[in-house]
């Protein structure tokens, strides 16, 4: 059982999502702390992949309130752990056109945190709108069913 973290709702509105890989994260011990605390933010967060390895950009993880370092950046980029094949994947993907790679959840797997990084492409304005209109029809839809059982 995996406990979440954090998650990029925005993500799955914004984008389709092709295809998902687990990653492992490198942290400082502070911003795990942080991180259990609840204090991760992946909007507006990305992947990039330079001379075969893979980082997060954009990952605004809160200062620890406990801690005693005074130079903090709370989004730095870290350094995802992957195979090399999976980079690659990463990398060839990321190149075509409208598509990118985001992290979409943070979460605790046997005592680490790992992260959820999903290769998506860019939704335009008229699937977001038809994806709210055929779920505002399925709640209607259930409605209905509901009063007259």
């Amino acid at each position: 059982m995996s406990k979440s973290l954090s998650k990029n709702k925005k993500a799955f509105h914004d984008y389709e999502v092709l295809d998902k890989l687990e990653a492992g994260i490198i942290l400082s011990g502070e911003e795990v702390k942080s991180i259990k605390n609840g204090q991760a933010n992946l909007l507006g967060a990305f992947i990039d992949v330079t001379d075969d390895e893979a980082f997060a950009n954009e990952i605004h993880v809160s200062h620890y309130k406990h801690s005693s370092s005074k130079s903090y950046d709370p989004t730095r980029r870290r350094k995802l752990i992957l195979h090399k094949k999976e980079i690659y994947k990463i990398a060839k993907e990321i190149h075509e056109k409208g598509v990118t790679a985001i992290p979409l959840e943070l979460y605790l797997k046997g005592g680490l945190i790992k992260i959820q990084v999903g290769i998506c492409r860019g939704k335009k304005l008229f699937d977001k709108r038809e994806v709210l209109k055929k779920r505002s029809q399925e709640m209607d839809i259930k409605r209905q069913m509901k009063k007259y059982t």
